[in-house]
């Protein structure tokens, strides 16, 4: 007697960020019998410098099918190009011996580590399902490995709808298989159990009940050159709000430059006790410092996508999310650090009362239900 067969989903996870983002997809992939899951980590997940984030992908349960380490610590261009060859080149290896392993792949985001991977498996003609694509950053090279990835797969699952047209018009095909999930990272809210102020407090020794803001910078990497003096201004305002806030900051990615605003940071802590360094938080740890914080500081995608939902504010700096989607609660700013204090001591006062733009209901059922669609063909 005939049957679904069982459809075999591949997921490329190459950082903290992209993994808390996967997270209830792969719960609920996991638990669905019609599909065999399996992660292949890479990237800073193995990387003991950014927190060996693969830890935390066993921790949630996880079976890791495949570890490909391809990282080099340098953060110049030159080591960032090496870093995607080298990338690319294990990928190669990899897609060789599994090109009949995976009716589809997940790749998530705008990395380009995860571009490199990807871009290994065009000739052996794996099927990519990309989520996140069609967005825009003009202040990263990270645009660039996003519409790479977008060309480059065959699904495509994306935050809004005005990304929906714009991937439209990069791909130019009008019966692209493009679907509207909204933002899988959203769906983690739902399921998330918040740590109290006191149980934060004994994990991670800060005490949440102090006015806190949460601090997330990465360097620009388009107009790399000018991260010291990003960096520079953002020390300065950081300096000045300490003496009103206690400060937590999470470490940048391993993108160009990178190093600059680590050891800034770094420094900084030494000197200001009110200033904390954390490495990784982890998905529940670092949503419920931003349920707990009055505001957050920086140029991360969590700023843009999750913070609304906790009727927060963001100061989004400089020019890395530069063209993005943003709701009414992020509030652009330059590397100015009278400009980065002035809109600190106003926003961190107010509370955020409007709509999360990147809100859907149960994006990861929607997705389950379209591969079934796609490859759950009769056995």
């Amino acid at each position: 007697m005939g049957g679904y067969k069982m459809i075999r989903v591949g997921v490329l996870t190459s950082s903290r960020a992209d993994f808390g983002i996967y997270l209830p997809l792969l719960k609920a992939l996991q638990k669905e019998e019609a599909f065999h899951l399996e992660l292949i980590v890479f990237g800073t997940h193995l990387s003991k410098f950014h927190g060996y984030t693969v830890e935390q992908i066993e921790r949630e349960g996880f079976k890791i099918a495949k570890r490909i380490e391809s990282l080099l610590l340098g953060d110049t261009p030159s080591a960032i190009a090496s870093a995607y060859g080298l990338t690319a080149l294990k990928f190669a290896e990899y897609w060789q011996e599994n090109e009949q392993s995976f009716d589809v792949v997940f790749a998530l985001g705008d990395r380009f580590e995860m571009a490199a991977a990807v871009a290994a498996s065009i000739p052996f003609g794996i099927e990519i399902a990309h989520l996140h694509g069609g967005e825009t950053t003009l202040g990263a090279i990270d645009n660039i490995y996003r519409h790479s990835i977008s060309l480059a797969s065959q699904l495509h699952f994306v935050a809004a709808e005005p990304f929906a047209k714009r991937l439209k018009q990069l791909l130019d095909d009008e019966k692209a298989s493009i679907y509207n999930v909204g933002s899988l990272s959203l769906e983690n809210l739902k399921n998330i159990d918040f740590l109290s102020v006191e149980a934060f407090k004994n994990k991670w020794q800060i005490d949440l009940n102090i006015k806190t803001i949460l601090v997330t910078v990465h360097p620009e990497t388009v107009a790399y050159q000018k991260n010291l003096a990003y960096c520079e201004e953002t020390i300065k305002a950081l300096e000045q709000l300490a003496n009103e806030f206690q400060i937590v900051i999470t470490m940048p990615n391993a993108d160009t430059a990178g190093m600059v605003f680590r050891e800034a940071f770094e420094t900084l802590a030494k000197k200001q006790q009110s200033i904390k360094i954390i490495e990784n938080f982890g998905t529940q740890s670092y949503f419920t410092c931003m349920k707990y914080a009055k505001l957050m500081v920086g140029n991360t995608s969590s700023g843009i996508v999750e913070a609304a939902s906790f009727q927060k504010y963001v100061l989004n700096l400089g020019d890395r999310q530069k063209d993005r989607l943003c709701g009414e609660n992020v509030i652009h700013v330059p590397f100015n650090h009278d400009l980065i204090v002035k809109n600190t001591l106003e926003y961190a006062t107010k509370e955020y009362n409007g709509e999360n733009i990147y809100f859907k209901s149960n994006p990861s059922e929607i997705i389950i239900q379209i591969l079934k669609k796609e490859y759950a063909s009769i056995s």
